[in-house]
């Protein structure tokens, strides 16, 4: 199996994916099983240090079919903004699932080296954690405003200078409402202290939903399709204030298009 290789038109699920009758009926069961085996034998990988970006970008593109196997289609325009670019980025999006962390690598890695800004709980869970450790991300606790802002500047600029571009989703939490008040400016400060663009991510990946007990397993609805839509750079002036607003336009007019259309048609 082979990652992706987006096209500059972007990815959509191809017509002839459809589901199996036990994935039509155990949506979640059929992913989640498959899931596990594929965190576990990339763990195995990434222990004995001989997991790398390759095979990071192999396991998110397994995780992806896995998705589509039950019924779920994902859509994702934009590639040609990440793809267009000489140096690397920070990529600024909202968060509303753990379907992004787990899909964005098999997108964005096959065009260049990236990684995630992550809570620190993340680092803690069983099997993953060798996995997400593997690939250097950036570790805040998300008590401390000072200490994460000191985090994300420092460890963020270092990894930029060595071509590695930042995914950040500013949002405290993963929730299903946008709210532009909630959104800090941490990761717009970073490109514009280290120089690079921002690319906005937008996002509805509500399909894979927060679980009430494990918030990673939560209910998966094949009725929701998923939508990834990546924005033109923005360079960063100033304060940053323009950047940002141009970030916050960008992902709200994206979801109030996207929900529009669920709305009228149901799932797309």
């Amino acid at each position: 199996m082979t990652p992706l290789n987006l096209p500059r038109t972007g990815y959509r699920t191809a017509p002839g994916t459809f589901a199996s009758p036990f994935a039509k009926s155990f949506p979640g069961l059929a992913f989640y099983s498959r899931l596990i085996f594929i965190v576990w034998k990339a763990s195995i990988r990434a222990k004995r240090g001989r997991y790398g970006y390759k095979d990071w970008s192999r396991s998110s593109f397994a995780a992806l079919k896995a998705l589509e196997r039950t019924g779920i289609r994902v859509r994702i325009s934009g590639v040609e903004h990440i793809a267009d670019l000489t140096g690397p980025c920070v990529i600024i999006g909202n968060h509303m699932s753990v379907l992004e962390t787990v899909i964005l690598p098999g997108v964005i890695q096959p065009l260049r080296n990236v990684t995630f800004v992550i809570k620190k709980s993340l680092m803690e869970y069983p099997v993953f954690r060798h996995v997400m450790g593997s690939r250097d991300p950036i570790v805040v606790g998300r008590d401390n405003p000072r200490q994460d802002l000191k985090a994300v500047m420092n460890g963020g600029r270092r990894r930029l200078e060595q071509g590695v571009s930042i995914i950040v989703f500013p949002q405290t939490t993963r929730t299903l409402d946008f709210d532009p008040h909630r959104f800090n400016t941490i990761g717009v400060k970073l490109a514009g202290k280290a120089g690079v663009p921002v690319i906005p991510l937008a996002l509805l990946t509500d399909a894979w939903a927060n679980g009430r007990i494990v918030k990673e397993f939560g209910r998966i609805d094949p009725t929701k399709n998923v939508h990834f839509a990546f924005g033109p750079p923005v360079w960063v002036g100033g304060r940053g204030a323009g950047a940002h607003k141009a970030v916050i336009d960008f992902i709200g007019g994206r979801l109030e298009k996207w929900r529009a259309a669920r709305a009228f048609d149901g799932g797309a």
